[in-house]
């Protein structure tokens, strides 16, 4: 009997906390974040990270177990979300699986391989040496060169993945695209349904501006900056975050408050976009389209009934 696992995403600021709380209380279920930046202490306005009332007594996993100038990547997010997951089930309960970062959920649901790397061997020192001495555009034109798909599929600025992905060919000669394939075709050992909650975009994007709007009436340029006082340096894994690195470069002075408050708005958006791109090309998803359904209660109704159909609950 395979084990029973749910998945609730979604775009950023789709509203996947309300109903993910719904669904908890509904099928006996306790929520694993599968957010790459609620990990953090004291990252509280930047990540929307839930606050204890809104847990409504639902445990939750994987929120605020990390250190800002600690590293967090879907290694680390499968070793910690197996563990609470086994725990889970060991309680009787269900694991619900929420956030918005799909490779994340990818790992996890389909015991996802990752590929061997000897960190000695030189070439990781090599590439941080080009990238320091020519930038995150030529890391990614380097990368494009030697595996396009993967390029096309990683934005340059998010220089750890563009590194690794070359050094993992040079290492291999395999293209991470073609590793990532292959890991793609596995097949999930549990009893799983997979929810992508969706919109129609001009609401999304309207959302996402109120939602930013919100962060800094609550303090995101305060939160940023006494984590630079506290001696959290930006170019840790947890300063690449949204909120955080354009404020963090507001505060240095290289932009005005407009200008960054416009990049952060654009920018969400653009992820956004590309993460219904991700979820789209997943196998196995159901999407939960609230433009179609009409309301979230609509939405909720239509889960649990999927949750039946694949005696995932009764």
């Amino acid at each position: 009997m395979k084990k029973k696992m749910i998945v609730l995403t979604g775009p950023t600021a789709v509203g996947k906390t309300d109903l993910s709380i719904r669904l908890a209380k509904a099928v006996g279920g306790e929520i694993i974040s599968a957010d790459s930046m609620q990990v953090y202490r004291r990252m509280d306005i930047g990540t929307a990270k839930i606050k204890k009332e809104e847990m409504n007594g639902v445990r939750h996993h994987l929120i605020d177990i990390l250190e800002p100038t600690e590293s967090f990547n879907a290694f680390l997010f499968k070793e910690y979300a197996l563990k609470a997951a086994n725990e889970i089930w060991e309680r009787g309960m269900i694991p619900i699986i929420v956030g918005g970062t799909g490779f994340y959920i990818q790992t996890l649901l389909y015991d996802i391989e990752f590929a061997d790397s000897d960190e000695n061997d030189g070439i990781r020192d090599e590439l941080n040496r080009l990238y320091e001495e020519h930038g995150a555009g030529y890391m990614h034109d380097l990368l494009a060169e030697v595996d396009p798909e993967y390029a096309a599929e990683v934005h340059e600025n998010n220089v750890k993945k563009v590194i690794r992905a070359i050094e993992f060919f040079r290492q291999t000669g395999q293209k991470m695209s073609e590793h990532n394939v292959e890991q793609r075709d596995r097949t999930s050992p549990y009893n799983f349904e997979y929810f992508v909650l969706s919109d129609d975009r001009a609401v999304l994007y309207e959302r996402i501006d109120r939602r930013i709007d919100k962060m800094l009436e609550e303090g995101l340029v305060d939160e940023v900056k006494r984590l630079l006082d506290e001696g959290v340096e930006r170019g840790c894994v947890s300063m690449q975050g949204l909120g955080y690195k354009e404020i963090a470069a507001y505060l240095a002075g290289e932009i005005s408050l407009d200008e960054a408050v416009y990049i952060l708005k654009r920018d969400t958006r653009h992820f956004a976009k590309r993460q219904l791109t991700w979820f789209r090309r997943e196998k196995d998803v159901n999407f939960v389209r609230l433009n179609e359904l009409g309301s979230r209660d609509a939405a909720f109704e239509y889960m649990l009934d999927a949750l039946r159909k694949k005696n995932i609950i009764e």
